[in-house]
C-alpha cells in the first residue's frame, strides 16, 4: 500500500496544472527531447512514457530543470502537514522513490523554519580562548553572585563570591538582593581592598551591579580594569561558576549533615575551601596566599633575610605561575576536543540562539515550543577572535549586541517573508515567558485529605489543541489575577 506521503505526491503529479507543467517543461528540455526520440526508437529501455505523456525513469518521475516546478515538489515533501520539515536524509529517501532528481541538501539548509527551530547537534563552536595567567596574588579577580537562596533571619538571600585567579583563594560574603551599588562598594572596600589592595582587573558577567555607572566610575577611580563576559556566555568566567557549584554543594552538605543554618556555616565553608588542595596550584590556596612572606622556625626565629627572601619569593611565584600555565594548557586541550572552529565575516546574516523560560515549575509544553533561534541579524563588527556584534532590531535594544560565536548560526538564505520576533516576547536576558490566556474546562480530583481543582488552560503562543491541565494552587501562585477574571466564563 502506498504511504500518505506517496499518495500526496502522486496527487500532486496527476494534478492537471502540475501535469501540464511537467509535460511542457519536459518537451522544452533538449536532453529530455532526445530521450523521448530514443524511446520511439527503443534505444532507451529504462525510460517510458505514460498515458498522459509524462516521461518516467523506471518507476520514478523525470523532473525537468524548471525551478518553480521543482520547488513545488520540494515544498510538498518538506512543509506539508504530512512531513513537517524532515532532514536531508529522510526527505531524500522519500523523494527518490518517485522522482529521478535530487536537490535536497541545499533546499533544507536554506529553509528558514528549520534553521530557527532545529537544534544543532554538532560540537560547540569557537575554540577556547583562556584568559592570561596572572603574575601576582589578588591582582586579577573573578566576581559573581549566587542568588535566589532562602532568606535568613537577618534578611540575607544572596552570596557574593570573589576569587583571586592567582592563589584561588576566595571570599564568600552574605549580601541582600535589594542592595544598591553603593552598598556593594562599601563591602568591597572594607572586605577586599583593605585586606588585599586594589586589583588590576575584575572579570565578571554582565550583572546589573557590574555594568552600573557607579561601579564603573568607582573602578576607574581606583585604576581597576573591568572585563565582562560575552553576552549570555558564562564560560568566560568559568572558574567562578565552578566555585559556585562547590559552595552550593558545601551548603547542601552542611544542611543535611549538621543541620546548620547557611549564615552560620558560610565562614567554615570559606575556611574549608581555602584550606583544601588545588590541583592547578599543587597546594592549598592558604599556602599560595602566603607566598613571599618571611618564614619562621617553630621557635619563632626568622630563617630568611635580605636577598635570600626575595629570591625565595620569586621562585615560589614562578612555581605557582608555571603550575597555572600547565593546568590551563591541559584544560584547553580537554575543551577543544569538543569544540569546532567557526568564523563569520562582516555583513553575514546569522541566527541568534535564545533560551527557554527559566524556572519552569510544571510538566508540559510551556516555553518549549517557541523557536530556538531568532533572526536572522546582520553582523556589523568582529570583536576579538570568537565574538561578534549584531545589528539588533529596536525591540531588542536593551540586549547587549556582542555575542559569542557559539550563540550564532549562519543564515544561508535571508527569508523573503518577515517573521515578527516581537510576538515571542523575548526578555532582556534572551529568555521568553508565557502566560495563560483562557480556560476551557475544569475538574476536581479527590484525595484522602483534600480535593484538588484542575483547570484546562491555553497558553500564549499556543493553540487550543496544546492546552494543558494545571492545578488551581499553581495558577493562583504564579498568576494570581488570572483565575478570578476567567473562571466565570466556563
Amino acid at each position: 500500500m502506498p504511504t500518505v506521503l506517496e499518495a500526496e505526491l502522486y496527487n500532486l503529479i496527476i494534478e492537471p496544472t502540475i501535469k501540464d507543467q511537467i509535460i511542457a517543461a519536459q518537451k522544452q528540455d533538449k536532453g529530455m527531447a532526445h530521450i523521448r526520440e530514443s524511446i520511439d526508437e527503443k534505444k532507451k529501455a529504462r525510460f517510458t512514457l505514460d498515458d498522459h505523456g509524462v516521461l518516467w525513469f523506471k518507476n520514478r518521475l523525470v523532473v525537468p530543470k524548471d525551478m518553480k516546478l521543482r520547488k513545488k515538489i520540494l515544498d510538498e515533501a518538506h512543509t506539508s502537514m504530512f512531513t513537517m520539515h524532515p532532514g536531508c536524509n529522510k526527505m531524500y529517501q522519500d523523494l527518490k522513490q518517485k522522482f529521478w532528481w535530487t536537490q535536497i541538501a541545499k533546499y533544507v539548509s536554506e529553509c528558514d523554519v528549520c534553521q530557527r527551530v532545529k537544534a544543532d547537534h554538532r560540537k560547540s563552536a569557537g575554540m577556547l580562548q583562556p584568559l592570561a595567567v596572572p603574575t601576582w596574588k589578588w591582582e586579577d579577580v573573578h566576581m559573581d553572585f549566587i542568588v535566589g537562596l532562602p532568606r535568613t533571619q537577618k534578611g540575607y538571600d544572596s552570596i557574593w563570591v570573589i576569587i583571586d585567579r592567582f592563589t584561588k583563594s576566595v571570599h564568600f560574603i552574605l549580601v541582600k538582593n535589594r542592595y544598591h551599588a553603593q552598598n556593594y562598594a562599601e563591602i568591597y572596600i572594607s572586605r577586599i581592598v583593605s585586606l588585599h589592595g586594589v586589583p588590576k582587573t575584575i572579570t565578571s558577567d554582565r550583572g546589573s551591579l557590574f555594568i552600573s555607572h557607579f561601579w564603573e566610575q568607582l573602578q576607574a577611580a581606583l585604576g581597576t580594569k573591568l572585563i565582562w563576559s560575552s553576552a549570555y556566555h558564562p564560560q568566560t568566567s568559568g572558574q567562578v561558576e565552578r566555585v559556585n557549584q562547590i559552595l552550593e554543594d558545601m551548603l547542601r552538605a552542611c544542611a543535611l549533615t549538621y543541620s546548620t543554618k547557611r549564615d552560620e556555616c558560610l565562614p567554615l565553608a570559606k575556611f574549608a575551601y581555602n584550606n583544601s588542595y588545588q590541583k592547578s596550584l599543587e597546594m592549598a590556596p592558604f599556602k599560595a596566599l602566603n607566598v613571599g612572606d618571611v618564614e619562621h622556625h617553630s621557635t619563632g626565629e626568622r630563617i630568611t633575610f635580605g636577598p635570600d627572601l626575595v629570591t625565595q619569593a620569586e621562585e615560589q611565584v614562578k612555581f605557582i605561575h608555571n603550575n597555572l600555565k600547565r593546568a590551563q594548557y591541559r584544560q584547553q586541550g580537554y575543551s577543544d576536543r569538543w569544540r569546532r572552529p567557526l568564523a563569520f565575516e562582516e555583513g553575514d546574516q546569522v541566527y541568534l540562539w535564545v533560551s527557554p523560560m527559566k524556572g519552569v515549575h510544571r510538566f508540559g509544553v510551556k516555553g518549549k515550543l517557541a523557536p530556538r533561534y531568532i533572526g536572522p541579524f546582520k553582523i556589523t563588527e568582529r570583536c576579538g577572535s570568537v565574538a561578534y556584534r549584531l545589528e539588533l532590531p529596536p525591540h531588542l535594544a536593551v540586549v547587549h549586541d556582542v555575542f559569542h560565536v557559539s550563540q550564532l548560526k549562519k543564515c544561508l538564505r535571508v527569508p523573503e517573508e518577515v517573521v515578527d520576533t516581537s510576538q515571542i516576547q523575548i526578555q532582556p536576558d534572551l529568555t521568553y515567558e508565557e502566560h495563560p490566556i483562557r480556560i476551557f474546562d475544569q475538574k476536581q480530583r479527590s484525595t484522602r485529605q483534600r480535593a484538588i481543582n484542575f483547570y484546562k488552560v491555553q497558553w500564549s503562543n499556543h493553540s487550543e489543541e496544546e492546552a494543558t491541565w494545571e492545578q488551581e494552587e499553581f495558577l493562583q501562585t504564579k498568576y494570581p489575577r488570572f483565575l478570578p477574571s476567567t473562571s466565570n466564563d466556563l
